[in-house]
């Protein structure tokens, strides 16, 4: 059963919105190379307290609104290409893309959807077995292209359970990684400061695109070695990209998100094991790296009967950090440094040299390289669609994309109940790709894979895999 954020209130959260004037924020080509693909976080908070007022719809609610009123407008604009033929958010007061908050009461606890690591010490979230059981086939996911909302909030509320599970939905094209966990640390301030209506936000993000375009325009493009290499592999002649960049990014479908997704855990001990045995002068994040990358070309032989031509690996990384641009920055800042390698050299070499050869092709990230990434998607967007065709495993191709959430402030999106208790992952976008996240539990990682239900039977067989992780589901 579902409640909205109206019933049963005396004032609506969506009056904070009134005050929202209107503009429209500039989309960076960034921005719109990422259309159509949502953003669907899920997280788990238990009630340790005991309190019979947690998590209360009516005030988180509030604090979305307030936030969004005062801080992130653009979460209630629509995209559209403007006259001068950019692509922009546009807000208009008179017809916002107002958000679609509500409550959803499940009829079973929230234990019936959970699994434990072998010794019991550890609690996970199995999202199948929700989607399965609790009689809410899918959660809601945000879109532009219906009568819907650009932003849609759930919170979750278990019977006879302390747990209480809060899922959101809303473009990428709005943030990166970075810039929504912001995005959901901001919300949960502005929540538990409801009280004082003076009170400012500690860092307030900063929106415009701006400082993006200003940065890039006196940096010189350096081609990485990875977009050649995607133009050789294409069949057919590479696209250059048609007229307005804007109307093509900003036309692209809604793209699905990728269900069969699986989870091994590593504990402490063993992921740092992991780097000790690749070699321990490399990162745990590049020794994870080559395991996986050997594990996976494996199991694609196995999958396929074949020898896959090349193994990718994919890093996304960002330049806040390696450049001027604010930390504080909200929109899209992430770019690909991606390996290829010869898979039947990858085959042949040893843990340690898989880890070199991916650490020589990604550790060479640069403002330079970022900037030819974005002169390529304004001028050659076959490149983009040649990247998306290789990086998958199949029987041509073996592929690892490994996004690192290790060092995101989650934990701390604290609404003034706590923090959450347990980081699911809800279904994101493509196959290959992998999500790995802290487990406050133990210390250790839980890696989010998302690979086809018939390859990965072959990959929790691994003996070098089993050595060093659980496999949860």
């Amino acid at each position: 059963m579902m409640h909205d954020m109206l019933s049963g209130s005396t004032t609506c959260p969506r009056d904070y919105l009134k005050s929202i004037q209107a503009q429209q924020i500039e989309l960076s080509t960034l921005d719109m190379a990422i259309s159509g693909v949502n953003i669907d976080e899920i997280y788990i908070y238990k009630n340790s307290a005991a309190d019979p007022q947690f998590m209360p719809l009516h005030r988180i609610a509030s604090g979305f609104c307030k936030v969004v009123a005062e801080h992130y407008p653009i979460l209630v604009g629509r995209p559209l290409v403007n006259d001068e033929g950019k692509g922009v958010i546009n807000v208009d007061p008179t017809n916002l893309c107002l958000p679609d908050i509500a409550d959803i009461n499940v009829e079973h606890p929230a234990e019936d959807y959970m699994e434990s690591s072998s010794d019991g010490k550890v609690t996970f979230f199995n999202l199948h077995k929700f989607y399965k059981h609790s009689g809410v086939d899918e959660l809601p996911h945000a879109t532009y292209t219906k009568d819907h909302s650009a932003a849609i909030v759930r919170i979750i509320r278990f019977r006879n359970s302390d747990y209480a599970a809060l899922y959101i939905s809303f473009s990428h094209m709005l943030f990166d990684g970075i810039g929504a966990t912001a995005f959901y640390n901001n919300w949960a301030e502005c929540t538990r400061n409801l009280d004082n209506p003076s009170y400012q936000l500690q860092t307030p993000p900063v929106n415009g695109r701006k400082v993006v375009s200003d940065y890039f325009a006196s940096v010189e493009p350096t081609e990485p070695p990875h977009i050649q290499h995607l133009r050789d592999q294409s069949a057919v002649p590479i696209m250059k990209t048609p007229g307005s960049i804007a109307s093509l990014l900003l036309a692209a479908p809604e793209t699905p998100v990728f269900k069969e997704q699986h989870l091994i855990h590593f504990s402490k001990e063993k992921f740092e094991q992991i780097r000790q045995d690749v070699d321990p002068e490399q990162t745990t994040n590049l020794a994870l790296a080559a395991l996986l990358t050997k594990v996976l070309l494996q199991a694609d032989i196995q999958a396929f009967n074949s020898m896959p031509q090349w193994s990718y690996v994919m890093f996304p990384y960002e330049c806040r950090q390696r450049t001027k641009i604010p930390p504080a920055y909200s929109g899209n800042l992430s770019f690909t440094a991606i390996a290829f390698m010869d898979s039947q050299r990858v085959l042949n070499s040893s843990y340690k040299e898989v880890a070199q050869a991916i650490k020589e092709h990604c550790s060479k990230v640069s403002s330079e390289y970022a900037k030819n990434t974005i002169d390529v998607i304004e001028n050659e967007i076959g490149v983009l669609f040649q990247a998306g065709a290789s990086l998958c495993n199949s029987a041509d191709t073996s592929y690892v994309g490994l996004s690192n959430l290790r060092y995101m402030p989650l934990y701390t999106i604290d609404f003034g109940y706590g923090g959450p208790a347990i980081l699911p992952c809800s279904y994101f976008l493509r196959e290959g790709m992998m999500r790995i996240y802290n487990n406050q539990q133990d210390g250790g990682i839980d890696l989010f894979l998302n690979l086809k239900n018939d390859m990965f039977k072959h990959v929790q067989s691994s003996k070098e895999l089993l050595k060093y992780a659980q496999v949860i589901f």
